[in-house]
């Protein structure tokens, strides 16, 4: 069984997903790549997050889309 990630409490910032151990958001990472920042950017900006984290969450969250886009293609 994988370890959690991300998840979601209602007492760390209302809900909001962030990385397990941390209250940093993970959209916060995506916002970072897309604003043309690198994910060294990122670490150092928010060093509570393991660069595992980041590499396991963009991982996963890869998977997710590829099994998206097979789902709509079958």
């Amino acid at each position: 069984m994988e370890q959690a990630i991300i998840h979601s409490d209602p007492d760390i910032l209302s809900g909001i997903p962030v990385f397990v151990g941390t209250r940093v958001p993970a959209k916060t990472l995506i916002d970072y790549l897309q604003g043309g920042h690198n994910i060294n950017d990122f670490l150092d900006d928010f060093p509570t997050v393991s660069q595992d984290q980041a590499n396991a969450f963009l991982k996963q969250a890869f998977n997710l889309l590829l099994t998206q886009v097979h789902a709509s293609a079958a």
